[in-house]
Order: C-alpha cells, then sequence, then structure tokens
C-alpha cells in the first residue's frame, strides 16, 4: 500500500452532503483506507464565472493498492455518481476530486500529473493539507 494526498471540493448544491458522500465512496474502494481527514474549510472560488458560491475544501490522507490511474478513475466515476458535470473551466460543481500527491512518484500525463502542478498556489489546497500532513 502506497500513502496518498487528496484534494476534495464542492460549491454546488448541498456541499457538505456531498463532500460526505464522497469521502464515503473513497473510503469503500477495494484496497483503499482514509487514514486522515482534514476539517471542512469554506472558501472563495479561485477563478470561473464571478457569480458563484463559494466552495467547501478538505482534504484526505489514504492507504491504496490502487494504481496512480486506477485510483484517478476510480475518483472520475465517483465524481460522475454525486452529478459532476463540466460546464466552464473552474466553474461551479457539486464535487472536485484531485490526486495532490501519490506516494513520492513523479508523473506528467496529458490526463494525470503528480504532484498536482497547483498544490502550492492555492490555500484552499495547502490549509487542509497541511492539517494532515
Amino acid at each position: 500500500m502506497v500513502v496518498c494526498y487528496l484534494g476534495i471540493g464542492s460549491n454546488l448544491g448541498n456541499r457538505g452532503k456531498f463532500i460526505s458522500l464522497a469521502i464515503n465512496k473513497i473510503n469503500k474502494l477495494k484496497g483503499t483506507q482514509i487514514i486522515k481527514a482534514s476539517k471542512i474549510i469554506e472558501t472563495e472560488p479561485l477563478g470561473g464565472p464571478a457569480s458563484q458560491a463559494k466552495f467547501l475544501n478538505a482534504a484526505l490522507k489514504i492507504k491504496t493498492i490502487l494504481s496512480p490511474t486506477v485510483l484517478l478513475k476510480k475518483l472520475k466515476k465517483i465524481e460522475k455518481e454525486l452529478d459532476r458535470t463540466k460546464t466552464v473551466r473552474y466553474g461551479p460543481r457539486t464535487i472536485d476530486l484531485d490526486i495532490l500527491f501519490y506516494a513520492d512518484k513523479i508523473i506528467n500525463r496529458k490526463n494525470l500529473k503528480i504532484p498536482h502542478p497547483k498544490v502550492f498556489k492555492r490555500e484552499f489546497v495547502i490549509r487542509p493539507l497541511l492539517e494532515i500532513i
């Protein structure tokens, strides 16, 4: 098993419920266990439409046997199950799940970049992450 860190965000609908549902679904992934979860914080949206609601954000520390690619596919499936639809870049969403770190791996593919390229530029990621590291 490897240690990974995930970012979670929601700013559409019942934000807290979407985050809770996502955490429960992540914890049920085969070969995956949540080790620690940060507090949920409320933050202003960064980019996207000016009229969108504030986000709730959190971070998770997990252990998993899933490869980075399989983990990403599973997270995208959870987003779809929780009605995530892509509209505009940085737009409102029911849930957003990101792999921030995956062990000590560095991956630079079109659809998967680890560490997440903007992890150190976003306070809404850094604050929850620092809490669980």
